[in-house]
């Protein structure tokens, strides 16, 4: 899809790869969400994704969403807005508040602090756990040797609002035996959500058994510098 397409264009050639994908493993295109992520850009472009039918969005930072998503809600009331950046304990009454899905729980201190938050605020979203797949020392997610006891952990505290997995692969590497492994772990624990995919290796998730899909660079274009 060239750049120069539209937000609509990019964002419906998405969602047809998506189909085609899901077709692809004998699998039904409603059974994978798109989450477009928004991270980095400005409300008026999600107002356009909004416009062209899209309503669950991704941001990696807290401060972000806040300032972006309760104006859009309150003319748009049934977007869902997921956190997928890796989140400080600091921020976990803000991410309560503000989310419908937090994914990336990754460490006790963190489950902690959403269990108090959510316990303050009156509200708890719905959680995936983060797993490091490649155990990559500068990335966010529960090692792999550690993650099956913290969603054990996590189910006894959380019940049902731990809905799932997710992962990020290391750049470098063939994605599928990440894909893999984590839906062994979502598998062998009963958890139904799988996110993971992202511009680059969706089509390959979803093959994988990937539930969410988290699409950025294909829909909203290059990434703004951070602010």
């Amino acid at each position: 899809m060239a750049p120069s397409s539209s937000l609509a264009d990019r964002l419906e050639h998405v969602r047809a790869s998506i189909d085609a994908a899901a077709r692809n493993a004998g699998r039904d295109p409603a059974s994978v969400t798109l989450v477009a992520v928004s991270k980095f850009h400005p409300a008026s472009s999600i107002q356009d994704a909004i416009a062209a039918g899209q309503r669950v969005f991704g941001e990696n930072r807290v401060q972000e969403a806040a300032a972006k998503f309760p104006p859009l809600r309150e003319e748009t009331p049934d977007l869902r807005l997921h956190l997928i950046g890796g989140l400080q304990t600091n921020k976990a009454r803000d991410a309560v508040r503000l989310a419908d899905m937090i994914e990336s729980l990754d460490r006790p201190a963190l489950a902690d602090a959403l269990a108090h938050a959510a316990e303050a605020v009156g509200r708890l979203p719905d959680l995936l756990i983060e797993v490091n797949t490649g155990d990559e020392p500068q990335k966010f997610g529960v090692p792999r040797e550690d993650a099956d006891a913290f969603i054990r952990t996590c189910r006894q505290r959380f019940g049902n609002k731990l809905r799932g997995l997710m992962c990020i692969p290391p750049a470098q590497e063939d994605p599928t035996p990440h894909f893999r492994l984590l839906r062994s772990m979502a598998h062998e624990h009963g958890l139904p959500v799988l996110s993971m995919g992202m511009s680059a290796d969706y089509p390959v998730a979803i093959a994988q058994g990937a539930t969410m899909v988290r699409v950025g660079t294909a829909i909203f274009g290059p990434r703004p510098a951070s602010p």
